[in-house]
């Protein structure tokens, strides 16, 4: 299938790694524009590479932080100078701490509102005058299976990941006359990093080994897996692109059938 994407402009956030990096490189795969975004240059260049490596198609990158207001506007504006009109924003970010009720200040829930929900709530403030003027375009919001069925000593994540849907929701139906389509994706239990951290901290708690912690992960995917970044960010392609045309307001879940919440 022809995605549509070839040309156009594509900002990843978060995409020096992770979820991030395996949706940049499934658009910068299917032609698109893509400009990454990360507080690490290092790591940005190495990420450049890399897909550039794999799919012929050189990504710019643009170093900043996510909770800085101005870095955001910076990102776009460089973003628009040099690769043109946005047509396509995927809001990505690491998790904030893992922990319960009694483990967090009011300092720990203000960084993870402006890590988690301020942030996507800035880039989009940022991208609209450029995709309104452009005809319309797409956003995707990256958030968790958390926002269907809240996950154990993640209650910082469970909070704002769910915001992220209302904020979805309610930018679909504003957004819609300008032919702006805007979803969300949850993933589940994909194989990155931030998965490897969890299930060490699973491990510690429980009394564990990771091993034996994967395996109880396993057993309660029908899959019998943890999914993939390639299989996440072939999704989040289809949503970001012309091949999605009605899809709009909805939040899928990526898990491997893991949620059985409808």
């Amino acid at each position: 299938m022809d995605l549509g994407l070839r040309d156009k402009t594509a900002i990843v956030m978060a995409s020096s790694g992770g979820l991030g990096k395996g949706i940049a490189t499934e658009l910068a795969r299917e032609g698109a524009k893509v400009m990454l975004f990360s507080p690490s240059e290092e790591k940005l260049a190495e990420a450049q590479r890399d897909i550039e490596e794999e799919t012929g198609n050189r990504p710019s990158f643009f170093v900043g932080d996510i909770t800085a207001a101005k870095d955001i506007k910076g990102l776009v504006d460089a973003t628009v100078e040099k690769l043109g009109p946005v047509y396509a924003l995927v809001n990505n970010t690491g998790g904030p701490p893992a922990g319960t009720f009694d483990d967090f200040e009011d300092t720990a829930w203000q960084k993870a509102f402006e890590l988690t929900l301020l942030s996507y709530i800035r880039t989009v403030r940022a991208v609209l005058p450029s995709m309104r003027g452009n005809g319309g375009g797409r956003i995707v919001n990256s958030t968790s299976s958390s926002v269907k069925s809240v996950l154990d000593n993640l209650i910082l994540s469970n909070t704002f990941r769910t915001g992220v849907m209302g904020l979805t929701k309610s930018l679909s139906q504003e957004l819609g006359k300008d032919g702006i389509l805007v979803n969300v994706i949850g993933p589940g239990r994909i194989g990155t990093a931030r998965i490897e951290h969890l299930d060490s901290i699973r491990a510690e708690r429980s009394g564990l080994s990771v091993e034996e912690v994967r395996r109880k992960a396993f057993d309660s995917i029908p899959l019998g897996r943890y999914g993939t970044v390639d299989e996440y960010g072939r999704l989040a392609a289809f949503l970001c692109s012309e091949a999605n045309t009605y899809i709009t307001g909805q939040t899928i879940l990526l898990d491997g059938g893991m949620v059985k919440a409808f």
